[in-house]
């Protein structure tokens, strides 16, 4: 990551010198002028796109996003091939990665070893004969995640999760956190709504659970499964919600001693050692009431119950390098039941993605050398310059706002350290052991190599540079911790970013992107913590009544779109996105505007600079969703669905002028009622 000081005039001018359209950057043909831009503009801008799209059968949507994927995915798959074909030293990178990728797609191999592979962590789980070895195993099977807000993309073999940086309140020191975990389905509402679409997800899961415990020859397969979904029904019952999750004042400190008071029934002496972590003196409990929760339903529930969900879960986090029937009653349910996707992704392309989880700073070492060039990194910087410098402009000049909070504001601005393609230094996985014939154990191994990675990090100084993404990331990211941002290079393709395009398209298209990270830093969340990464209140009480008023303007907003009939968007649950959509789009056009120095745009394809500008954001978000994907997103994604991300535009003043919008017209706010967080 590179730190960018904020220098208007050098800024503009460097721009300049890079705005030369060759081409509008905008999809014409995907345009529905039959619609009024004003009624609906994502319909406009992208329904001739949707009625020609077609969603592939192995996928639950379709998407721009998609589209930059299989470019990185064709890239990564070229990238393995080649590795494989030179046929390199061992204990190289090149080995490693060609040794993950065999051993993934060797499906006669998998087949052939059955559940032999499983039988020792299968074992390990039927020999417990208390609850402190039940304690020792559910420490040893720790892991650590990546992202604190996503509780629910931990292992779901691990009844906690542990997330490694800065402590909240102390931004120089590098703390764990303890997170919720167990449940087999994406969230707790899964357990607890009584929508009937839930209650038939939940059906269809106790009997995958049963399916599976079959498939391994376990006994009783569907009582267990009974006591397996009762139980992590009770989890659900403990865990916390996904706004409460978003609330890092709920966050607690506990020492060592008190996870015994205020957290007892499981032997958390036993469960520390395991982890790798005895003498450990403070944790950051992220979800303290489920923490207290969880380890209660270690105390009271039977021993039996816990061996039961530890062996399907053993087996459920290994289907996909276990033999085909496993892997396909997986997809039955995780891929068709819940998100209706109808086929299963061709074992090739989920090699490469598996070999990305495995091994990305390897992979991404390869990719950037050969798929982002410099040139692009420069232009890129630019534009985060610009958009920065937007940002300031704005900042500065809030009426509403007291000088201290904004002297702090603007401070957070200008220390932001954003991340462009790629990180400056790489992981090293040396001594990570990988074979050509062992999937499920190199699945093992890779995981406990990265859970003492993260491990490696505690009690040592913060890297405030530090990457959370690989660069064969199609996607983006705001560290609040770190007050940084990351761009993977695989993000920075076409149409997201073209370096051939009109610069109207590139700031609607990755400078919103871009803004919208940066916003990140001033939304519900990171408008906690300061620009030292420390969760504290910088804010006057007027200042944060007026934030709070423009946040609950945006909530009802959200709140009004309907997403499948009876079923609305949650204006809260993503509040924090969308604040970073409305800010980060309109500091986008300040900073496309800035950058013209005073010279009009030119029309382009019949557009205007503006037009463009604005269709170039909401082709950005066009997708194609299967109802049952969009229907699992409404209930646990953070992200409003992305038709509704692409309506943002009806609180910028400029989308009226570029388009004409009228009063009256159905996305048509009266200027009061435009949302402007910042």
């Amino acid at each position: 990551m590179r730190r960018f000081p904020v220098i208007v005039a050098l800024l503009l001018a460097s721009s300049a010198a890079i705005a030369a359209p060759t081409n509008s950057g905008i999809d014409i043909a995907g345009l529905d002028t039959a619609t009024r831009p004003g009624d609906d503009f994502e319909q406009f801008a992208n329904g001739g796109w949707r009625a020609k799209a077609e969603i592939p059968a192995d996928r639950s949507s379709t998407s721009v996003g998609y589209d930059v994927f299989k470019v990185a995915e064709a890239r990564t798959a070229a990238l393995i091939a080649n590795a494989a074909a030179e046929n390199p030293a061992p204990g190289t990178a090149k080995r490693r990665i060609a040794d993950y990728y065999t051993a993934f797609t060797d499906t006669a191999g998998i087949e052939a070893r059955g559940l032999a592979p499983l039988a020792p962590a299968l074992a390990e789980v039927a020999a417990l004969k208390n609850k402190t070895e039940l304690a020792r195993l559910l420490g040893t099977s720790l892991r650590a995640d990546t992202d604190v807000l996503n509780a629910t993309d931990l292992a779901t073999e691990n009844l906690f999760g542990l997330f490694v940086t800065q402590g909240l309140t102390r931004p120089d020191t590098t703390m764990p956190y303890l997170i919720q975990g167990g449940l087999g389905l994406p969230d707790r509402d899964y357990y607890l709504s009584k929508a009937p679409e839930m209650a038939q997800i939940r059906t269809a899961y106790q009997a995958y659970i049963a399916k599976q415990l079959g498939l391994a020859g376990i006994s009783e397969p569907e009582a267990r499964a009974a006591r397996i979904m009762a139980l992590e029904t009770r989890m659900a019952q403990a865990h916390a919600s996904i706004v409460d999750t978003f609330d890092p004042y709920k966050v607690a400190l506990w020492s060592r001693a008190d996870f015994a008071t205020k957290a007892p029934g499981l032997d958390w002496q036993a469960f520390w050692a395991a982890a790798e972590l005895p003498n450990q003196a403070e944790f950051h409990a992220w979800q303290p009431a489920a923490v207290t929760g969880l380890a209660a339903l270690v105390g009271r529930e039977p021993l039996q119950t816990w061996q039961d969900w530890l062996t399907f879960h053993r087996i459920n986090t290994a289907t996909s390098v276990l033999p085909k029937a496993f892997d396909d009653a997986a997809f039955a349910f995780y891929g068709t039941t819940l998100n209706g996707t109808p086929a299963q992704r061709t074992r090739d392309k989920r090699g490469i993605a598996a070999v990305n989880a495995a091994l990305g700073d390897a992979v991404g070492q390869a990719y950037v050398a050969q798929h982002f060039p410099p040139s692009s990194r420069a232009q890129i910087e630019v534009m985060v310059k610009n958009i920065l410098a937007a940002f300031d402009k704005r900042v500065a000049g809030l009426d509403w706002m007291a000088p201290a909070t904004k002297a702090e504001a603007r401070r957070k601005i200008a220390t932001m350290k954003v991340g462009v393609g790629y990180g400056d230094s790489w992981r090293d996985d040396s001594k990570l052991e990988i074979r050509p014939d062992d999937p499920i154990g190199n699945q093992q191994r890779v995981s406990l190599h990265q859970y003492r990675h993260q491990l490696g990090k505690i009690g040592r100084p913060v890297d405030r540079s530090e990457w959370w993404m690989t660069p064969q990331t199609v996607n983006a990211v705001n560290l609040p911790l770190q007050n940084a941002l990351n761009f993977p290079a695989a993000y920075l393709e076409p149409p997201h970013f073209d370096p051939k395009a009109d610069s109207a398209a590139n700031y609607g298209a990755i400078g919103a992107v871009i803004g919208h990270e940066i916003s990140h830093s001033f939304d519900s969340l990171g408008a906690e913590f300061d620009a030292d990464g420390r969760l504290r209140n910088w804010w006057t009480d007027a200042d944060k009544a007026r934030f709070n008023a423009a946040a609950d303007a945006l909530i009802k907003q959200y709140d009004g779109y309907e997403a499948l009939p009876g079923l609305f968007v949650n204006g809260r649950q993503t509040l924090g996105e969308n604040i970073a959509d409305v800010a980060g789009l309109t500091a986008a056009f300040e900073a496309w505007q800035a950058s013209l120095g005073g010279k009009p745009a030119p029309i382009i394809d019949g557009k205007t600079g503006e037009q463009r500008f604005f269709l170039s954001f909401a082709q950005n978000w066009r997708a194609k969703q299967r109802d049952k994907a969009l229907r699992s997103q409404v209930a646990t994604d953070g992200h409003a669905p992305a038709r509704y991300r692409a309506q943002t535009v009806r609180n910028v003043d400029g989308w009226y002028d570029a388009f004409g919008v009228k009063p009256g017209d159905k996305l048509a706010l009266p200027p009061e009622k435009r949302v402007k967080v910042w």
